[in-house]
């Protein structure tokens, strides 16, 4: 079976790509997740506020040897901060010892301010960059066209600032979410990922504290990308990537099947090693075999919502026939 794939112009030796995460934070993780056949890896994210931080040291310590701050262009000057230094040695490191993808991210919050950093990891040896964005619908400082027109912004900054392929990790917390990831398509990035995972908060009664809960995703997580590739596969202008609740080859498959150029995954990886993904492929492949399929083109997309035969599935909202007796909802 031929598994390969292309993804932001690239091509991977297969669809599954390791999400961003610690498991991705060093040379020797990487490694194995190449040796059991992942088609790429985004990188552990380097936060907006890491890169920030490490500027205002450098402008204190140019400050306080008399540089003449008026006269002093913030981003030519010498890059010597460690969190910097050590996210770049991460991709020139991992690109020397190993042949799949690497794709460098970083968290975006809401400047654009760190953007001229994205020109070092070019430098780097990064094959793309995968922006991970999400500014939290809670700024009441700032109206909904406000905060959507910032993704537009860092967008245009960051690709101005380098030739590698720009993916954008977005979250489903939009107004009008498919014309939203319509309008990011034609921006000029290689690729959309469906969707980002986020931080969520629990209350411990006893403690009385904020606690973090549901760490990594479940399966059931998988419904909400899986629609929206579906609805979205043939009317955006670049590349499509499904994220979160994908732990199994049949949830790599599902969402091939809705029209995903690739596919990542984390915390079916926390759970059982870097050995699932070898797991996952062989499943993909059986699959594959079994239903006469040779290359991934040859099903991709066949059940996205314009391909579908019945398309309305993808926007029902009520369960109708499901708790009536019926189950099947197709």
């Amino acid at each position: 079976m031929d598994i390969t794939t292309t993804y932001l112009g690239l091509k991977l030796a297969s669809p599954l790509i390791v999400g961003s995460s610690g498991l991705t934070g060093s040379v020797d993780k990487i490694a194995a997740f190449a040796r059991h056949g992942a088609g790429a890896v985004v990188l552990k994210s380097i936060f907006e506020e890491e890169i920030l931080f490490e500027y205002e040291d450098i402008m204190k310590e140019a400050q306080a040897e008399g540089v003449n701050l008026d006269q002093f262009d913030y981003y030519d000057y010498h890059l010597k901060g460690k969190r910097i230094d050590k996210y770049i040695e991460l991709i020139r490191s991992a690109k020397k010892t190993v042949d799949i993808t690497v794709i460098a991210s970083i968290n975006c919050i809401f400047s654009h301010e760190w953007t001229a950093f994205a020109d070092r990891i070019q430098e780097a040896g990064a094959d793309a960059l995968e922006l991970n964005m999400f500014f939290l619908p809670s700024d009441f400082e700032r109206s909904a066209r406000e905060q959507e027109e910032a993704y537009f912004r860092v967008i245009d900054k960051v690709l101005a600032a380098v030739s590698i392929p720009v993916a954008l990790k977005i979250s489903y917390y939009f107004s009008n979410l498919g014309t939203m990831i319509q309008r990011l398509s034609r921006t000029g990035v290689a690729g959309l990922v469906l969707f980002n995972r986020f931080f969520s908060p629990d209350i411990d009664i006893d403690a009385l504290k904020v606690k973090p809960s549901f760490v990594f995703s479940t399966p059931a997580e998988l419904a909400i990308s899986l629609r929206w590739i579906a609805i979205m596969a043939r009317k955006v202008d670049c590349d499509l990537a499904a994220s979160t609740g994908v732990h199994d080859g049949e949830g790599l498959i599902k969402q091939l099947l809705a029209g995903a150029k690739a596919v990542q995954t984390v915390s079916s990886l926390y759970r059982q090693g870097p050995e699932h993904v070898e797991t996952m492929l062989n499943r993909l492949k059986e699959w594959m075999q079994s239903h006469g399929y040779q290359r991934l083109v040859d099903f991709r997309g066949k059940l996205s919502q314009e391909a579908a035969s019945n398309p309305a599935v993808y926007e029902r909202v009520q369960f109708m026939r499901y708790f009536g007796g019926e189950k099947d909802v197709t």
